[in-house]
């Protein structure tokens, strides 16, 4: 039986995505999110950021990568990820990610104020029955 393993963030494209590919040519994505907090603390509100990276597949991680640029408001719904090796002094090293399944990026606007309707998409989504949970173990072309 599976576990629970879900979660919605929300924040600011860090930088603009990477897209690379499999050997076996299914497209991957990968971006850091930078997300805020704001907290009230004595007087004032203090601010706290966390950032998180991210994977996208498939068509997603094409979509992603096409509409995804530095400083881009985004929603990712997907699951965690552990990656575990060993480094070059034979010490465990471990990382998170977040493996996107559904992405909506924020509507971007013109300085007139209108929206440019051209970055304004309907999310992309990837259907539960897809092969990515499969294809994900594959290596990546750097």
């Amino acid at each position: 039986m599976n576990n629970l393993n879900s979660v919605l963030i929300e924040g600011n494209l860090v930088r603009d995505p990477l897209f690379r590919s499999t050997p076996k040519g299914t497209p991957v994505c990968t971006f850091s999110l930078a997300s805020n907090r704001f907290y009230k603390q004595d007087n004032g509100y203090e601010k706290e950021v966390g950032f998180f990276e991210v994977e996208s597949w498939s068509k997603l991680a094409e979509n992603c990568y096409s509409l995804g640029h530095k400083g881009r408001g985004v929603r990712v719904v997907g699951r965690l990820r552990q990656e575990r090796w060993n480094g070059s002094d034979g010490k465990p090293h471990s990382k998170i990610m977040i493996v996107a399944e559904h992405v909506e990026f924020r509507p971007e606007f013109k300085k007139d104020g209108d929206t440019d309707q051209s970055s304004v998409e309907n999310p992309e989504t990837v259907p539960t029955d897809s092969p990515a949970e499969v294809l994900e173990t594959e290596s990546l072309v750097f």
